[in-house]
């Protein structure tokens, strides 16, 4: 899969405005993976791109990550919203342009993000790729979408992942699960020990066999990675007995915040996480009161070990 650079586009019509400035602005993506039906791995090569050196990023050892479940850019404020909003799920909304630049200014402070509950563009999302919108907008040069459902003309629920630093492997993982429709994305960064950092952003099945089954798959998936990152909407607590077994089998942790991140009004159930292997050290993890959607963004800031560092795949 290549790497290509995107002219500069506007969206009008249902939005009312020029979405993005007519300017060309130096951004990569990788393709859009289409549906997700039966399980499947398609992995696909990364080509590099010469790009202006983004002094913003990390130095490649210490990288800051974020997960978020966006719920398509509407940010719920009760139970009640769910009935009386729900139409902001099928039709376009003015409130949600504004909405997803606060989030982009939330994400413009980390180096890797894992979204879910992305619109792929849709009439409910005035046919914005919102994965693309909050890449261009938080300053991301290489982003991906991942289809996981297509709902017509209404909207296309997607996961997403922006990067700082160009992956050399991209695989678009099709869950198994009775209902089709969910997926994981994971990228691959070249480590200067010569091994990789597999970064996993998922959104797993709301029924307990179908995460069960989902978990195991990605276990077998991720197994043989030195450093691994698992993050995303995993629909459970962090210490139930399949999430536990998971942890066990690829050595993953979670770090010791206990913070809730739903609902986001009155949060009271931990089910977005970050776990990271072993070989990587937490320095610091949060949840963001920052309530721009049902869920709070999860955090952490972590460190590969001394004498290794993500390359980036920039050049100077």
């Amino acid at each position: 899969m290549t790497i290509e650079s995107r002219p500069p586009f506007s969206l009008s019509g249902f939005l009312g405005q020029d979405v993005l400035p007519r300017k060309p602005w130096g951004m990569m993506r990788w393709s859009h993976s289409g549906l997700t039906r039966p399980s499947r791995v398609v992995e696909t090569a990364v080509s590099s791109v010469s790009l202006p050196v983004d002094p913003s990023v990390s130095n490649g050892r210490v990288f800051r990550v974020l997960s978020y479940n966006i719920q398509v850019g509407i940010d719920t404020r009760r139970y009640g919203e769910y009935l009386t909003q729900g139409w902001k799920h099928l039709l376009p909304n003015p409130k949600r342009l504004p909405n997803l630049n606060r989030i982009a200014k939330l994400l413009a402070d980390y180096d890797l993000v894992g979204l879910q509950e992305v619109d792929a563009g849709g009439l409910r999302s005035g046919f914005l790729d919102q994965t693309e919108y909050l890449a261009y907008r938080a300053g991301f040069p290489y982003w991906h979408v991942q289809v996981n459902r297509n709902l017509g003309p209404f909207g296309r629920p997607s996961n997403g992942l922006l990067s700082r630093f160009c992956p050399r492997i991209l695989k678009d993982v099709r869950l198994p699960g009775r209902i089709p429709g969910r997926g994981a994305l994971l990228a691959e960064f070249a480590v200067s020990d010569g091994g990789a950092l597999a970064v996993c952003s998922i959104h797993l099945a709301l029924g307990a066999k179908a995460r069960l089954r989902q978990l195991d798959f990605l276990a077998d998936l991720l197994a043989g990675y030195r450093y691994t990152i698992v993050l995303g909407d995993f629909n459970c607590g962090a210490h139930t007995p399949p999430l536990d077994h998971f942890r066990d089998l690829l050595d993953l942790h979670a770090p010791c915040c206990e913070a809730m991140s739903f609902p986001s009004w009155r949060p009271r159930r931990r089910i977005d996480h970050i776990l990271v292997s072993g070989f990587i050290q937490i320095l610091d993890s949060a949840v963001l009161p920052h309530a721009f959607s049902d869920h709070l963004p999860v955090t952490m800031r972590c460190a590969l070990p001394l004498g290794v560092r993500l390359l980036s795949g920039l050049a100077s």
